[in-house]
């Protein structure tokens, strides 16, 4: 195992420049949280920024961490036409915001990349706040879920280029799983586009 983390050591400083580039994008995003032991799942939209950092760059890919930081929003509740909204609707919050280490390949990969497709695969770890909410479990109880939750991620997309002056478009698609008491399981898909 040594000799082989030696040999991809070796393989990185010798093809790639040890380049520093920020770069970042915003769009629009979609999430579906699921909670263990309970029935049904959420669903939220909302933003994404996202910033990366590639520290290690060639012609035709790239290695970036990055913290993709979104804010969704949902909605629950009954309407009646003549009264309006229940007392029981609800908006909730979620904030998701994980590091991650991406290996980034084609359009996009670095500012001065050329090609008209790419795209990016990558993992890590972070954290997923959501606002506490009281679901059914699968025995019919009231069980209350959502607050802080860390957990373990990854991602993956395409990038399609945009004209002649570098920009991208980038569709994604991540899973978060929740690894203290809550196990929660959050599958998002989203829509960017990078700078």
């Amino acid at each position: 195992m040594k000799k082989l983390l030696l040999l991809f050591g070796v393989c990185l400083t010798s093809t790639c420049a040890w380049s520093q580039s920020f770069m970042h994008g915003a769009g629009a995003t979609a999430f579906f949280e699921k909670y263990k032991d309970v029935e049904s799942s959420t669903t939220s939209v909302g933003f994404t920024y996202s910033p990366r950092f590639n520290f290690v760059e060639s012609e035709s890919m790239s290695v970036s961490v990055g913290i993709p930081i979104s804010l969704a929003f949902t909605g629950s509740g009954a309407y009646n036409s003549r009264e309006g909204a229940s007392e029981s609707s609800k908006l909730g919050i979620l904030i998701n915001a994980p590091v991650i280490v991406n290996l980034n390949f084609g359009a996009g990969s670095s500012p001065d990349n050329e090609n008209r497709v790419g795209g990016f695969i990558g993992g890590g770890g972070g954290f997923h706040w959501g606002a506490s909410t009281d679901q059914l479990d699968q025995n019919g109880n009231v069980k209350n879920v959502g607050g802080t939750t860390f957990g373990y991620t990854g991602n993956a997309g395409v990038r399609f280029a945009i004209g002649d002056i570098g920009n991208t478009v980038e569709i994604k698609a991540s899973y978060f799983k929740g690894v203290n008491e809550n196990k929660m399981d959050l599958i998002g898909v989203g829509l960017i586009y990078n700078f």
